[in-house]
């Protein structure tokens, strides 16, 4: 894979808000379910998720900024080794050409390296493991050179979209996910959830030389009819009759969790909002968001009882509209 900083369009020292709204952008114009037809938008798609996936991670993204690991993930080989280019025992560019260090018998005996009568022969027999029991050719590094190549990569990883229900989300209901390979699992919703929020399923993805990739799956929460979120907390209007509001009374209110009574306060104007605690989404710290319930009084069309009534009924001798100055 290619530089990760690269793919998502940031610079090295961005911060996980930038990085985050990169891949975001990204993923929508992307997503394969919107280029059925473009079989190299779902391949940088892939890229894209693979490059999220490992600047997303505070440890890798950590490892590979210091040249531990490569863009997939890999170890690199110590020192360079495994690499192409000079020797790096010659007089030229490896890394211990420039200091002069020279092949030859030594105190150590033979197969030591030393400058000036010193011997390193223990050390590098320690760091790579090397000596005439390590197998592979003659003297000190037998194995050295299979230790240094780039070890085989697992298999690809594959993107997956759940649709998720409102309720199920806020509720945090396990959704059942059917894989490429006809696999159904079933998926831990995380507290906190919201859309984009990815979750990754170890060994679910391609095979490969040194096992299977991973699955990730990003989530994207359905719009409700008559819920809104805000938040961790959930949003509804409530229409209720005139005479409920003036008299007050019980009535059944629809929650993410299941319909509950709620009593009407007497005298309730429209715009007025009740509080349903822990009816909204899970938080990621713990505990649950409110449901605010705004109320929303509804006058019937054509009622000629109760035109005929407000006709010679005189409303309260304050105006309404007195504090707008009107």
């Amino acid at each position: 894979m290619a530089d990760p900083y690269q793919i998502l369009g940031v610079a090295r020292g961005a911060d996980e808000a930038t990085i985050k709204k990169a891949y975001r952008t990204l993923a929508k114009e992307l997503h394969p379910d919107r280029n059925a037809d473009n079989p190299k938008a779902a391949e940088r798609f892939s890229a894209v998720t693979a490059a999220y996936d490992l600047l997303s991670d505070k440890d890798k993204r950590a490892r590979f900024d210091r040249g531990e690991i490569d863009a997939d993930g890999n170890a690199r080989a110590p020192f360079g080794f495994g690499g192409g280019g000079a020797s790096p025992f010659g007089g030229g560019a490896g890394p211990f050409g420039a200091r002069g260090f020279r092949a030859g018998p030594g105190p150590g005996g033979a197969g030591g390296f030393g400058q000036d009568g010193a011997d390193f022969g223990d050390i590098f027999d320690n760091l790579f493991s090397g000596g005439a029991a390590g197998g592979g050719g003659g003297g000190p590094f037998g194995g050295f050179g299979r230790r240094g190549t780039k070890p085989q990569a697992k298999g690809a990883d594959v993107a997956y979209r759940l649709q998720v229900p409102f309720e199920d989300a806020a509720a945090l209901k396990p959704q059942r996910v059917t894989l490429g390979n006809g696999k159904t699992i079933e998926l831990k919703l995380p507290p906190g959830v919201e859309s984009g929020t990815q979750r990754r399923l170890g060994g679910q993805g391609e095979p490969g030389p040194t096992g299977p990739g991973d699955a990730i799956v990003t989530i994207e929460i359905q719009p409700h009819r008559f819920f809104t979120r805000e938040g961790d907390d959930v949003r509804l209007d409530l229409p209720i009759t005139l005479k409920e509001a003036m008299l007050g009374g019980k009535v059944k209110v629809p929650t993410v969790d299941g319909a509950v009574m709620v009593t009407i306060p007497k005298g309730s104007s429209s715009g007025r909002t009740l509080r349903l605690g822990g009816k909204g989404f899970h938080r990621s710290g713990g505990g649950r968001g409110d449901q605010l319930v705004t109320l929303m009084i509804e006058l019937p069309g054509q009622d000629a009882a109760l035109e005929q009534f407000l006709a010679g009924w005189t409303d309260a001798p304050r105006s309404p509209r007195a504090d707008l100055g009107v």
